[in-house]
Order: structure tokens, then sequence, then C-alpha cells
């Protein structure tokens, strides 16, 4: 009797079906940063289903900080446009040579996204030392799971995100009266879009590209290469005949 594979998708017990896995990746690969949308409300119970794939993200410790604040009112929603038109010059400032490309990008949809969320940080984290004593800012990467969720859940269901981080933590946290301790991380347009970008949009402005894997992924130590992480491309050209690599000693 031959004992299945576990580590071949097709005779792992635990593994989706084809089409399910399939869709996880597709999700995964054509999530997008969306700032353009359309004005076209986002159903209730859709909205109730990302917030729930939200909140089933891992969390350090348990600790479950994230906090979602619907923006409803109007008047809040166009404060904070002005506050980030705002931030969105003062980084330009920053950026010194690059300063004229960013005041060109469209960094942001929150008049025009059909629901408008912050995320927050909840107050009294500092009682959950659980994964946190040496590394404290586990807080902030449990909530970035969260909104990971949301947006690969938002892209399955065919509706667009853009995380927007052009605030004054402290401004946004008095406007919205945050309690003491409670600490903005994200503005969150999402809504219906006419398309999804074929790349990301920082990449098709010119701004930036997506680095190799190879270039990201390490064995060992820093900076010593990890085959695995190798294009199939690279990974012919460096094997010799029989599958023997033409690598010299490390």
């Amino acid at each position: 009797m031959t004992t299945p594979d576990s580590s071949n998708p097709q005779h792992n017990p635990n593994a989706f079906a084809s089409a399910e896995r399939e869709a996880v990746y597709r999700a995964i690969n054509e999530r997008r940063d969306i700032r353009h949308f359309r004005p076209d409300p986002v159903d209730g119970d859709t909205l109730r289903r990302l917030l729930e794939a939200a909140h089933r993200a891992p969390s350090v410790g348990y600790m479950q900080p994230w906090r979602f604040l619907r923006i409803a009112d109007p008047a809040v929603r166009a404060a904070l446009h002005a506050h980030v038109a705002d931030e969105q010059a003062r980084t330009a400032e920053a950026c010194g040579d690059r300063a004229a490309e960013v005041h060109r990008l469209k960094l942001e949809g929150i008049r025009e996204a059909g629901e408008l969320l912050v995320v927050a940080l909840t107050d009294g984290r500092e009682r959950y030392v659980l994964g946190r004593r040496t590394l404290p800012e586990m807080d902030l990467c449990s909530a970035a799971c969260a909104i990971q969720n949301l947006w690969l859940a938002a892209r399955a269901e065919g509706l667009g995100m853009g995380w927007v981080s052009l605030f004054d933590p402290d401004w946004l946290a008095s406007r919205l009266e945050l309690p003491e301790g409670g600490y903005p991380i994200a503005v969150l347009c999402l809504g219906h879009v006419e398309r999804f970008y074929d790349r990301p949009m920082l990449e098709t402005a010119g701004w930036d590209t997506r680095r190799p894997l190879e270039d990201l992924v390490f064995q060992d130590r820093w900076g010593a290469p990890c085959e695995l992480a190798e294009s199939p491309d690279a990974r012919e050209s460096v094997t010799g005949p029989g599958g023997t690599s033409g690598r010299g000693p490390a």
C-alpha cells in the first residue's frame, strides 16, 4: 500500500480542492491598492462579511487589537479628505527631488469610495505580554493581518480597497474621539470599481518596481542565496546535465 505524499496538494487530505486553491492565489495575485472608485454603496451584508473576515485574522497572544470605525458622516469624510490632501503636500516636500511625482499621484479615494473605514489599535494593549515582551510592535502586525484579510475578501467579492496612511495619527485620534492609548493606523477606502489595475498603480506610475523573489529570500544567513526562491529559468541556467549544479563551491 502506497503512503500518500502529504507534500503534494493532490494527496494532502488537508489541502483545498484545486479550484479552491486557485481562487485563493488569484485573490492574492489580483489584489490591488485601489484609488479609483465608483460611488455605488456597498451592500450591508457584504460589508458585514468583510468585517467578519478581518476579525478572523491571527493575532499575537490572541489580543485581537483591531478596531474598525465606519465613517458615515459626510462632514467627517470631508474633514479627513482635506487633512489627507494637506499631508500629501507635506509628504511631497519630504520626498525632495521626487516632490513633483508625489503631487501628481492619486493616493486616496476618500470622496469617491462607497465605504470609508478607519482602523485603530485598541487601548489597553500593554496588558498583552504573550508574544510581545521583546516585540511590542506585534499589535500593529496583528492588525495588519486583519486588514489583509479584509483586502483579499474584498477582492473575492469584486470590491476594491485602498490603504491610506497619509495622516497625522494624533489629529485623527482626536477627531474620532479615540480613548487614551488608542492609535489609528489606516484609512481604508472600500467600494465598487470600474476595473482592477493590471499592475500595482505605483509600478505603472514609475515610482518603483516589484523586486525579484531571489533578492528577498535568503538561506541560513543574510544575503546567502536560496535556490528555492530563484525563478525556474535561473535554476535551469545553473544546472548542468543530469540535474547537477553548475555552481562552484560556496
